[in-house]
């Protein structure tokens, strides 16, 4: 009799069944069963000899309404139907328990469970999405919290459980009959209001874009029927961020979305800074790299500060660079003359004048008219400026002319004037079925990185702005709390300002950013809070959690307290690209669409980045020192490709002995050598 007391006891705490009440049938349905009253039920199975698993049985069954309806627990329609049915009195397994307490923001819901009740497992936890039932509205609420009012379970009687919410919108039926979502509460629910767990239908409006063009990221981790979606437009007019710890997907996450960003948008170019040359295979023929080998950026693309970084390596010496800025808008004037046959008293009062060129100006000059220029300051009775920083500024220059690692700067035509190319090059115009330009920055050397990232934002918002709408850049920067850190002070300027320009400035001429961290809590607050949809995986840090929290307008502190439980390749996202705060699981990519980086991946011995045999000494000190294009034979590209009449001079100088080969910058040209640079 034992086991008979605990079912009689279950059923006289089941909030649904009160003595009595009829069951009374909808107009124009069928005649359904009255369920018998509590009194009734419980001289019945007072009747019956039961034993543990029969009493289990027969309260599954009293709560998922089917001894109501006369079902056997065989038929799975009936079941199915029971469990999404609307009708407030008629018994389902859906009510979990009605509402003790409520405030502007959260909830508390109160049930009983007992250890022979498992129908409610997949409810009854952390971080689900229920709906409580106010009128003809349900407000649809997170679990974020559980208790019992005792701190011992009794196994032999039903536990009283507290269960605390946060009210998170509500759905409703509009006049034509069609189901909605709205964020916000306007009516919230009294005490004694039902709980019922979230329906599936439910789940799907809550998380439907309408009309907005979307596109399929992954499926919800509440429901993996239910497709996760979100707004490509949103996402990309707004800019996004991912952030996470080391290895939970977030380059593998951005892949993703860049993929169905660009199924949806072919307008759309995508400049990726990648700087562990890991996203060289992810994109296979979508994408074309840019390497140390094949990147070109004239050095008359870099604006003073940039060069003036390159060139000191960060540690400005004043008078030199005064040097500099003069000798740089003398160079690019005369340059301009050759074109237009001004005269040379007319070049120095358009240097001078204030509308004329200067040190920034985007025209092409020649090195070699820099290294003119400042011998003659030299050669001067009484120069300018001290001898010894005009010589220590040239040897300077042509150390870094002269230095191959810098040779996607100096050594490829950097004095021919062919900017068009250039763009159409480097931002795929037209994209012959590559929009996706993939920059690796781990072969350039560290000292430049700074500013080749500023030139390349730059030039991001600079394209996007010319296009005047016709094309729509994407710029993604990996690592980005190397380029934009919190600290004021840190980083180099002019790439803050470049990125800080695309955040705050770039969704009104078409250039978006794409930010990806995994320290949020080191990157630059301001840039995070332009990002208006964040996609936020494991993170464990407390820091880096309070930055999300105070980043996104909408993201509650329930929501926020679930980032270090997250698995690998599962995101919450919030912000404008989705309808709600969704919590789902990145769709599963084919290994060969996944980044890697190179040389790294020690547990796949056929991986292609791998390399069989001992390594090479010689080998390794000849990439080291930038020498390995050496051995390359020559190649022709873009902006080497010299006029017929210089390949001629060229040629006829050198068949007569009379000079040296000198590349287009204007600096002599390393002779080759047998054997390693000392």
């Amino acid at each position: 009799m034992k086991c008979t007391s605990e079912v009689i006891m279950a059923l006289d705490h089941d909030p649904r069944l009160s003595a009595g009440a009829p069951n009374p049938a909808p107009a124009g349905s069928r005649p359904q069963a009255t369920p018998p009253s509590l009194s009734q039920m419980s001289t019945s199975v007072s009747a019956r000899s039961l034993n543990p698993t029969s009493a289990a049985e027969l309260i599954a069954q009293v709560q998922s309404g089917l001894v109501a309806a006369g079902l056997g627990s065989d038929d799975a329609e009936a079941q199915r139907k029971v469990f999404e049915r609307r009708a407030m009195e008629q018994p389902t397994e859906r009510m979990i328990g009605r509402v003790t307490f409520c405030n502007g923001a959260r909830a508390t819901i109160s049930t009983m469970a007992d250890n022979l009740s498992e129908a409610s497992s997949d409810f009854w936890s952390v971080g689900r999405l229920i709906s409580i039932t106010v009128g003809k509205v349900r407000v649809v609420a997170l679990v974020f919290e559980m208790s019992t009012d005792s701190s011992v379970w009794d196994p032999n009687a039903a536990n009283a459980v507290s269960v605390q919410v946060e009210l998170m919108g509500e759905i409703s039926e509009d006049v034509h009959g069609r189901t909605r979502f709205q964020r916000g509460v306007s009516r919230y629910p009294q005490v004694g209001a039902v709980a019922h767990k979230i329906r599936a239908r439910d789940l799907e409006v809550m998380h439907d874009l309408g009309d907005r063009k979307s596109v399929e990221v992954g499926r919800l981790s509440q429901n993996a029927d239910i497709p996760a979606t979100i707004s490509v437009n949103d996402l990309l007019t707004r800019h996004f961020a991912v952030v996470g710890t080391t290895g939970v997907g977030k380059s593998c996450s951005l892949t993703l979305l860049v993929r169905q960003c660009l199924s949806v948008k072919p307008e759309l170019r995508v400049v990726l800074l990648d700087p562990h040359n890991e996203f060289a295979g992810a994109f296979g023929p979508l994408a074309q790299v840019f390497d140390a080998s094949t990147l070109e950026l004239p050095f008359w693309l870099f604006r003073f500060e940039e060069l003036e970084d390159v060139i000191f390596r960060g540690k400005t010496i004043s008078e030199e660079a005064e040097i500099l800025r003069e000798v740089l808008a003398q160079a690019k004037t005369n340059f301009q003359n050759e074109k237009t046959g001004a005269t040379a008293a007319g070049l120095v009062r358009k240097a001078l004048d204030v509308g004329g060129l200067n040190a920034d100006s985007p025209m092409p000059y020649r090195m070699s008219e820099l290294f003119k220029l400042i011998d003659e300051n030299i050669g001067l009775l009484s120069p300018r400026h001290e001898r010894h920083h005009l010589k220590s500024l040239r040897v300077r220059l042509d150390a870094l002319v002269n230095d191959p690692r810098y040779g996607f700067m100096f050594t490829r035509g950097g004095a021919e004037d062919n900017f068009a190319p250039l763009l159409s090059r480097l931002f795929r115009l037209p994209a012959e079925g590559k929009p996706v330009s993939i920059i690796n920055l781990s072969g350039l050397p560290s000292d430049v990185t700074n500013a080749v990232v500023s030139v390349l934002a730059r030039l991001c918002f600079d394209v996007a702005y010319a296009s005047e709408g016709q094309l729509h850049v994407l710029l993604v920067c990996e690592e980005a709390h190397r380029y934009v850190p919190q600290d004021p002070n840190a980083g180099f300027i002019p790439t803050r300002r470049a990125i800080a320009r695309i955040a705050k400035e770039g969704r009104k001429y078409g250039c978006s950013i794409a930010v990806v961290s995994q320290r949020p809590g080191e990157l630059d607050p301001t840039i995070l809070s332009q990002c208006s949809t964040v996609f936020a995986m494991r993170l464990a840090n407390d820091r880096d959690q309070e930055i999300i929290r105070s980043a996104i307008a909408d993201s509650s502190g329930s929501t926020i307290s679930f980032l270090s439980a997250l698995d690998n390749a599962e995101a919450i996202v919030f912000g404008e690209a989705v309808a709600t705060t969704m919590r789902f699981k990145f769709t599963y990519q084919e290994p060969a669409k996944l980044p890697r980086a190179a040389g790294t991946d020690i547990t796949d011995p056929t991986a292609n980045a791998r390399k069989t045999g001992e390594a090479d000494s010689f080998m390794i000190a000849k990439r080291l020192r930038g020498l390995r294009d050496l051995e390359k034979p020559p190649q022709p590209t873009m902006l080497a490709e010299a006029s017929s009449q210089q390949k001629l001079a060229a040629a006829a100088g050198i068949s007569a002995g009379l000079r040296q080969p000198t590349s287009t910058a204007g600096s002599p040209l390393p002779r080759p050598t047998s054997g390693l640079r000392t």
